[in-house]
């Protein structure tokens, strides 16, 4: 299965709000340069320090599209504070598997679901629509630039 990378999201500090950008580039063990969670300073961060649940999140446009059309809401995809937005790819079926992304090399850790936190910057409504559909965590296991309209792949066999 090939998706695409339709937008990347950082914030530089927590509850930031998070900003559209071209390209970023990822270091395994560290996560996107310039995001809040690569300097330690994101909301979860000393929760999540022992693990590589930090690195990575991603979304997927038509999870996005879905919330928007279940809730009669039009958020941005930002507002979801996932850092990589995806379309026609299964986020779910990469639990437990690498994927590639560009030169990029990510393994799926868990699902992200959504949670209290998240539902008090956006809206209460993304605890019951959301479950099992907001999203991947994702671990870097070789670094690299990755870009909006990158392609991805699925390299589980």
């Amino acid at each position: 299965m090939r998706g695409k990378i339709v937008d990347i999201f950082i914030a530089a500090e927590a509850q930031a709000p998070m900003q559209s950008v071209r390209e970023v580039h990822l270091e395994p063990g560290r996560g996107i340069v310039g995001d809040r969670y690569y300097h330690a300073v994101g909301t979860f961060s000393e929760k999540l320090v022992s693990s590589q649940d930090f690195e990575v999140t991603l979304i997927e446009s038509e999870q996005i599209n879905y919330f928007n059309k279940e809730t009669g809401l039009n958020l941005d995809p930002g507002l979801f504070r996932r850092n990589i937005i995806t379309s026609n790819m299964d986020l779910n079926s990469l639990v437990g598997k690498q994927f590639q992304i560009g030169d990029v090399l990510l393994e799926g850790i868990r699902l992200c679901e959504p949670c209290s936190h998240l539902a008090q910057i956006v809206t209460q409504e993304v605890l019951p629509t959301l479950v099992h559909r907001a999203g991947l965590r994702a671990k870097i296991k070789s670094g690299g630039v990755i870009r909006t309209d990158d392609l991805i792949d699925d390299v589980a066999k």
